[in-house]
């Protein structure tokens, strides 16, 4: 076969790998890794809660608390809140929300919403390796009030959906310990990650089925949506008693703004974010590298937080509430629409992932 056919053949390949989405990544000499280039800063403007009208006649009653936002890596840069008459509270420790509470008979139009301008850059821990991370038994005994909070079962009035007592779960995570030989709680913790990845599947709930999956169900399943995967992967990880905890927001592009859960652990030393390091638990790649390489202590620009929890139960039903309303008369109408805009989206920086053979990565 001359060059020039054996050329075209091999970019043809190539292309075709690029149109399936198989192409994750080129690696190239020692073991070295770059991934596609992709935005890892932007900023942009967001809006989103509630728009309601109410029509008719007689009293009605109307809650909402909404969430303000915050980015791990960049700022909020401004926020107006569209409606008046609301209060600011703090709900599950680490929570700052807007609360409005209307007691009315007037017809009227509300918009319980917040614009935020918002400027985001990717987050990442760069050691792979988890080098200064602590071991499980060195968190135990330095941050026991955070092995308290963030190691127990979460429950609302019927069901517990993250478990890490249930012996399905248990066993596996004891499993997955031994085989691992190593007490590093970064080494540990991804090597969970890798079983979540190898052994579950991201699948979206059927319109007629929305509820969240308990953390056993989604491990007999084998599937389950963001909630679902994060719920397990927290299970697993509180069973060996590795603190960690979920987060609710967004993930934002130019072109779209979908509801979102992913997970942050305690790994401790003077990694991430005060010991926390972000683990996107919904990623859908058939490659674990990748998903390791993107997903495991990475936080993209677009992840959007809204809610944090703080290990307790009334965490866990505060992230399922929304908006409630009561009406007081069968002539009173009330139009509840969720809404939510992204605009002035403006990419500041493009780079690519790079893994080096030290398992270091970098944004280039």
């Amino acid at each position: 076969m001359n060059n020039k056919k054996f050329i075209l053949i091999f970019i043809f390949i190539i292309f075709m790998l690029i149109l399936s989405g198989c192409l994750d990544f080129f690696k190239i000499s020692n073991n070295i890794v770059i991934y596609k280039e992709h935005p890892t800063a932007a900023s942009y403007t967001i809006t989103y809660g509630y728009k309601i009208n109410c029509t008719g006649q007689g009293k009605y009653s109307i809650s909402y608390d909404l969430d303000l936002p915050e980015v791990l890596n960049g700022g909020i840069l401004s926020t107006k809140i569209h409606e008046n008459n609301y209060k600011i509270v703090e709900l599950a420790t680490y929570n700052n929300v807007i609360r409005w509470d209307f007691n009315s008979t007037n017809n009227a139009e509300y918009e319980l919403l917040v614009t935020a301008y918002v400027k985001a850059e990717s987050f990442i821990v760069s050691d792979l390796i988890g080098s200064n991370a602590l071991t499980i038994k060195q968190i135990n005994s330095h941050y026991q009030d955070i092995v308290n909070q963030f190691c127990n079962s979460q429950s609302n009035e019927t069901t517990t959906f993250i478990d890490p007592f249930d012996p399905d779960i248990l066993n596996t995570t004891l499993e997955i310990y031994t085989n691992a030989e190593t007490d590093n709680s970064f080494l540990i913790t991804k090597e969970l990650f890798k079983w979540l990845k190898q052994n579950t599947r991201y699948k979206a709930h059927e319109q007629d089925d929305n509820e969240v999956q308990p953390a056993h169900t989604t491990f007999i399943r084998k599937t389950g949506d963001c909630d679902d995967l994060s719920f397990l992967y927290i299970s697993m990880c509180r069973s060996l008693k590795i603190p960690s905890r979920f987060i609710k927001g967004f993930l934002v592009n130019e072109n779209n703004i979908i509801q979102h859960v992913w997970v942050e652990v305690f790994v401790g030393g003077d990694i991430g974010n005060n010991g926390w390091i972000p683990v996107e638990c919904a990623g859908v790649s058939n490659d674990i590298e990748a998903e390791i390489n993107q997903n495991f202590g990475v936080e993209n620009i677009e992840h959007l937080r809204l809610f944090l929890d703080d290990g307790s139960n009334d965490s866990l039903n505060i992230s399922f509430s929304g908006i409630t309303y009561k009406i007081f008369s069968d002539k009173r109408n009330i139009d509840i629409k969720f809404y939510s805009n992204v605009t002035n989206y403006l990419v500041k920086k493009t780079q690519q992932l790079i893994v080096d053979g030290n398992k270091n990565r970098y944004y280039n």
